[in-house]
Order: structure tokens, then sequence, then C-alpha cells
């Protein structure tokens, strides 16, 4: 798919799924046919050119154009008013820090989540609230496995190939979820990134899956922090030396908790940083120092008796995602990676 040549394939829909399963096109799931209708259609939504290129993806450095990731859309099941958010999550994974070429050939389990803010998450649908992690709704489903399939597709991260992940994540299905802003005691994230209240925004995220944070007893901000700051603090995680940032999606019940005391988000996230420490003392001597053997002498310094989870507050970001129920979710990392941010272009 790399290429510019068009491809004949069966009109028999199992037929088909056998050809695309033997050229290593798919994911293991149905597809759907990308017949030049429907990819037409899909770069016609977008109001850009078809030839026009993206990005060029690594490993293997193929350009991603419009027509290119129309046509792994069409596969993963999107409506064509959903490309400009895969176009924009494919932007923004190609831009530094993001370091792709390292998320696509670790061996870390990290999957390119694709958040959605602003307008377009709910024009379009995007799930936010109860389950939004899971299924049941389409534009999650498939704008996180199309950003998936262009991924493998025109990246050439296949896995075993030169995706080299050791045991994977379900979450490289699809990863794809909305920003609670409705239920968010504090300004949409993407504001603090930099962008306007009216912007469309995809932000992506090179996370493990979702770590859940069970605080049902807590009656007190302090008491809900120490919960979220321990779940945080695993020696097997790559922000604890790896740095880079880490996502803390809370439930709203959760943010508002500690909204009602006055923590703002900054609040939280330096309460957080101070607390998620991990004794060194947790760590298997031969990690530890494996660990040390890349710190500079500051850095070693300031990790003397405890390992920090990032650099700074800044790198625990916090925003609301989810339903009632007194559950949020922590978000790791692969660590030599900054999540990017792109506007939607052409959302409507």
């Amino acid at each position: 798919m790399s290429g510019s040549s068009r491809l004949e394939v069966p009109a028999d829909p199992d037929a088909f799924q056998d050809e695309m399963e033997r050229r290593g096109w798919g994911d293991g799931l149905p597809l759907v046919p990308p017949t030049p209708e429907r990819v037409g259609a899909t770069v016609a939504a977008c109001g850009r050119p078809g030839d026009e290129v993206v990005a060029a993806l690594p490993p293997t450095w193929a350009e991603a154009t419009v027509e290119k990731v129309a046509v792994n859309a069409v596969l993963a099941g999107c409506r064509p008013e959903h490309l400009p958010v895969v176009l924009a999550a494919v932007a923004a994974a190609a831009q530094e820090p993001f370091n792709l070429y390292a998320v696509q050939t670790t061996t870390h389990p990290c999957a390119v989540l694709a958040l959605v803010h602003g307008p377009v998450a709910a024009r379009l649908g995007v799930n936010a609230g109860y389950g939004a992690f899971g299924p049941g709704s389409r534009a999650n489903a498939t704008i996180g496995r199309a950003v998936r399939l262009v991924l493998m597709n025109v990246g050439g991260a296949r896995p075993g190939v030169l995706d080299r992940a050791t045991q994977g994540t379900p979450a490289k299905y699809t990863y794809c979820v909305a920003e609670n802003e409705a239920d968010s005691p504090w300004e949409p994230l993407r504001v603090g990134l930099g962008f306007g209240l009216d912007d469309s925004v995809v932000t992506v995220v090179a996370g493990e899956a979702p770590h859940n944070v069970n605080d049902h007893g807590s009656a007190t901000a302090d008491g809900l922090l120490t919960q979220l700051a321990s779940t945080m603090a695993v020696p097997g995680s790559n922000n604890a030396y790896m740095k880079g940032d880490s996502y803390l999606f809370l439930g709203p019940e959760h943010a508002r908790q500690l909204a009602a005391e006055g923590l703002r988000r900054e609040d939280v996230q330096r309460e957080l940083f101070a607390r998620s420490r991990i004794p060194r003392e947790r760590f298997g001597p031969g990690q530890l120092a494996h660990i040390e053997g890349g710190l500079g002498p500051a850095e070693r310094e300031l990790a003397r008796e405890a390992m920090a989870v990032g650099r700074g507050p800044e790198d625990i970001r916090v925003l609301v995602v989810g339903g009632d129920g007194r559950h949020s979710c922590w978000v790791p990392t692969f660590g030599m990676t900054r999540s990017c941010s792109a506007a939607v272009r052409g959302a409507g």
C-alpha cells in the first residue's frame, strides 16, 4: 500500500478479507473494501487534494498522502467526516518530540492514543463519557483503528516485523477518546496547550493501556491524591526513568472532589509529582544499575532517594474522561516521547 498503483481485489467479502490478510494490510478484524467511490467521497469530505503529503512515516518513511490515509480510514470503517480527525492525528504523530520512529519499533507495549478535543468531538460523537475507552462508539472505534492502519500500512510497523512490541496491547487495535469538557471543573486541556476554545484539536499520546485507580473511600482531596499518586508510583513504568509525559484521566466525580477543595489543574499536577516518588528499594538491583547508567550527574543526585515520574509537574497531564463512578485511570507512556497536538483542518 506504500505505492500509488491500484489493485483489483475480490468482490466476495470473505475472499477480500483473505486477500487483505495475505498482503498483511489488515489488523485481523473485518475490513471495508476501499472502493474508488468510497475513497473519493472520503477525500472530498476533507476538502484537501488527494496527493497532498500529510507526513512521511517511519520506520519505512513512506509518504502518507491524504488519499492513502483515506484508503485506510475506509478500511477501518470510518465515515467520510471522520477523515479530518485521522489526518490531524497522523500529522501530530509525525511531529517531534513524539519520536514516532521509536514508538513504531519499540519492544514496549505502547499504542498511539488519539485524544480528540474541541467542537469536532461532540459533532462526530466521539465518546468522552461512560465507557469512553471501550466499545460502543463508531467514531472512537474507527478513528483509532484508522490511525493504527496508517501506521502499519504506510509507516510499515507490522507486528513481528518492524513493530517489535514484546507482548503488544489491545490498544493497538484502536485507541481514541475525547476529553469530557462538559463535566470538567477546569478549562479544556487544549487551551493550556495554546489552542483556542473554538479550535478542534487532536493530541497523540504514545500510551500504554489505561491503569485503573479505584477510590470509593477518600473523603478529602488529600486522600484521593495519595491514592492517585500511589497508583502512578510503579517501578515498571518507563516514565520512572525515561521520563516523558504521562496522562491522568480523572473520572468526573474525582475531578469534582479535587476542585471542590479549590485545587486547580496545576495544583493537582504539582501534588501528584511530589507524591508519586518511587523508593529505590522497589527496583531490582540490576534494573536500578541500568537506570542509573543512563542518568546524568544532576539527575542521579535527584534520584538519590527516590525516582520521580517525569521531570516535573508539567509532565503529568490531567484531564477529565468518563462518566460518574469513583474511578480514574492513568496512562503511562513510552517515556522517550512527548505528546504532540495538531489542529483539525476542515472539521466544519
